[in-house]
């Protein structure tokens, strides 16, 4: 898989640099980065036309990648249609910069969800709607849906799952791995910063 990180936002509700933003000792965004890196083969970060590269995790076991948007806080869609127009494996993993508390194992459920549907996306279902992120989508599949509805003047995220077969993957199945639910919890307001609670010890 190709891990694909959105952080080409304004970040206009947090009134600073969110991504910057520290969660026990590491930025928004190099927690993103980590939790794709862990079940990717490489991590594409996608960044605003002039934005300053950023400090990412230092020893990721994997390849990582900036990519530019092609204009300026254009929106998540042509974000994803530029990362995916340089990924490198057949399946892309999809999150946002402002996602820390994403858990590797609902990553990987995804990518495992999509490969059984024979599907061409697959998201999570949270109460009674399917989220925008986390999202695994097949490259080629994505790229020319997101390429297509760009090119219309397409900018909603939500234009991709209806434009392509997407698998649904239910709130019990993923939960069972992610109980608190934190791999749905972005950061849009400096408060967001602890809506997940301290970070919980690993075994």
């Amino acid at each position: 898989m190709s891990g694909i990180v959105l952080a080409g936002g304004r970040s206009r509700r947090f009134g600073g640099d969110k991504l910057g933003a520290l969660v026990d000792g590491r930025t928004l965004l190099q927690r993103s980065v980590e939790a794709v890196g862990t079940v990717c083969r490489e991590v594409l970060v996608v960044l605003a036309p002039d934005a300053p590269e950023p400090d990412l995790p230092v020893g990721l076991p994997v390849p990582l990648r900036f990519v530019r948007d092609p204009e300026p806080f254009g929106g998540p869609l042509v974000g994803i249609a530029a990362a995916l127009a340089q990924a490198s494996q057949p399946v892309a993993l999809v999150v946002g910069g402002d996602m820390p508390w994403l858990e590797g194992e609902v990553l990987a459920l995804l990518v495992s969800e999509l490969e059984a549907s024979g599907r061409q996306l697959a998201a999570l279902v949270s109460g009674d709607r399917a989220e925008q992120l986390p999202i695994a989508v097949r490259v080629p599949a994505g790229r020319a849906a997101a390429e297509r509805l760009v090119e219309a003047g397409e900018r909603r995220l939500t234009a991709l799952r209806q434009e392509i077969e997407t698998k649904l993957v239910d709130e019990a199945t993923w939960r069972r791995l992610d109980p608190a639910g934190r791999s749905l919890r972005d950061v849009d307001r400096p408060g967001d910063l602890a809506s997940a609670g301290p970070e919980e010890p690993r075994p």
